[in-house]
């Protein structure tokens, strides 16, 4: 039986928990998250630790239950799943979330704890657990620590270690500043830790003013086309030819640009359903040497294969298939099972094939341009892979599926984030917003507003050149992460053994 100075720690943590997204887009109050870090590090080392496992986890509950809370809205409304369902399958849903994150500190009890480990240890357990659920099941890399900082100086160390760097760093400071508070009457131990968080943040400030890649001489100008069709209507046939009609009237005063750019699925036709209209705008696109790349499902005969894919039209023409496919959106796991159980398994679309790993870049104007199609932004070190090469990064999104939610300002800080890692600009289309430019400093230059139809025109300056991240990816800060808790177990059992 849970004692009640225990539940009300525990209830306390989740709360902790249900701030932490503070931090995130569109709010942005970085220090709040720090501070419920801090909060988390305090419980955690003045506790047993077989209780550690059980506080770690109630903090992570809250914050994935606040934090991807819009899940619900895809699944209800656009899922057609009854509201009571729909809930409980966010809640499972945050559950293994949960505990993915949280698994790590298992074996905090197992770890040597000397106070000038302490904050190593809770910091690399905490970069296990992200890494962890950014790839088990396929992964849901979302409302990583480190995006919380993306807007102060600690963001410029994702240039040399991407965004589990930057969630390390903020783990480290947020375990500082409560050791700062314990040592409040060792003069000396306090001065030791502040000059390290200040030199993590000086250090950060300086490596965001440092240049790894090149402008090059040019400068595109693009369109970005916000169609704002609303989702329930997208896939139905008596929807596809006002759809077309509409994409054509918004992009037509923009044919003079280098590049125009329509949101995923923009066309929502295979293309041997619609060759007439393809072939005009590709006619378009070549009579007035600008680039159009669209978003558009593909169907490859030879394979029998569905693809969500980028295909460009104009001086080049070519096609990139997306990877990365976001699970019962876009394929069913286990579908001899579940498809046709719920509405929610029937969605429109949602037997795409993954595209190949390696694909060739797209080509606008002599660049060459890197694909990331919606869901795919989260991943860092696939945008790595697929940018290296490339002078610019292109995202597509219809993120029509989270309705009005958090999820639309955290996808696009996501993205923000790729390009302060890759130190290249951005170019943003969606459905619905929110569509933007983003420098290769990770700062939004263009923006729309959501959930209208319109259209951005701005301009955009290639980069050539790696980052230390474009080039390593997240392999050194795992790795490092992973010795750290290795060898501190080594010690610990070492210290068992001559006792």
């Amino acid at each position: 039986m849970v004692s009640k100075p225990a539940l009300k720690k525990h209830l306390l943590l989740m709360l902790s928990g249900c701030l932490v997204p503070l931090g995130f887009a569109p709010f942005n109050t970085w220090i709040v998250t720090l501070l419920c870090l801090t909060f988390l590090y305090q419980q955690i080392t003045t506790h047993k630790s077989e209780k550690i496992l059980s506080l770690v986890f109630a903090f992570n509950l809250g914050t994935f239950l606040t934090g991807t809370s819009w899940i619900f809205i895809s699944i209800n409304k656009y899922g057609f799943v009854p509201a009571p369902f729909a809930l409980l399958a966010t809640f499972l849903f945050c559950l293994l979330l949960t505990c993915l994150n949280s698994i790590p500190f298992a074996i905090w009890g197992q770890i040597s704890q000397s106070r000038g480990f302490r904050v190593l240890v809770f910091s690399s357990l905490w970069v296990l657990g992200e890494w962890l659920r950014s790839w088990f099941l396929t992964g849901f890399p979302w409302l990583l620590i480190g995006y919380s900082q993306s807007s102060n100086w600690l963001s410029g160390w994702a240039k040399i270690g991407g965004i589990f760097w930057v969630s390390f760093i903020s783990a480290l400071i947020a375990g500082c500043i409560w050791e700062i508070y314990r040592a409040r009457l060792k003069p000396k131990e306090v001065i030791l830790i502040s000059a390290l968080i200040l030199f993590l943040a000086v250090t950060g400030l300086n490596l965001s003013q440092v240049n790894w890649t090149k402008q090059s001489k040019d400068i595109l100008s693009v369109a970005l086309i916000q169609p704002n069709i609303d989702q329930l209507q997208k896939w139905s046939l008596g929807s596809q030819s006002r759809i077309l009609d509409q994409l054509s009237e918004q992009s037509s005063k923009y044919w003079d640009h280098n590049l125009l750019i329509w949101p995923e699925a923009a066309i929502p036709i295979i293309p041997q359903n619609t060759p007439l209209f393809l072939s005009k705008m590709d006619r378009l696109a070549k009579e007035t040497s600008t680039v159009l790349i669209t978003g558009i499902p593909t169907y490859d005969a030879t394979t029998s294969s569905y693809y969500n894919s980028a295909l460009s039209l104009g001086e080049i023409t070519g096609q990139y298939n997306k990877t990365k496919l976001v699970p019962f959106g876009e394929y069913v796991p286990l579908e001899t099972l579940l498809r046709g159980l719920i509405r929610f398994f029937d969605l429109p679309m949602s037997n795409f094939s993954h595209g190949k790993k390696d694909q060739d870049p797209l080509i606008a104007h002599g660049h060459k341009i890197a694909s990331a199609i919606c869901y795919e932004v989260v991943y860092p070190d696939l945008v790595a892979k697929n940018s290296k090469g490339a002078s610019i990064i292109l995202t597509m999104s219809n993120d029509s599926w989270f309705g009005n939610s958090l999820a639309l300002p955290q996808h696009l800080q996501m993205a923000q984030m790729r390009a302060i890692e890759l130190s290249k600009p951005i170019l943003r289309a969606t459905n619905n917003g929110l569509t933007a430019i983003i420098d290769h400093k990770g700062r939004i230059t263009h923006e729309l507003d959501p959930f209208t139809s319109t259209e951005l025109s701005g301009v955009i300056q290639p980069m050539t050149g790696q980052t230390p991240f474009s080039k390593f990816g997240s392999i050194p800060c795992i790795a490092f992460c992973s010795i750290v808790v290795v060898f501190l177990t080594c010690l610990r059992l070492r210290e068992k053994f001559i006792r």
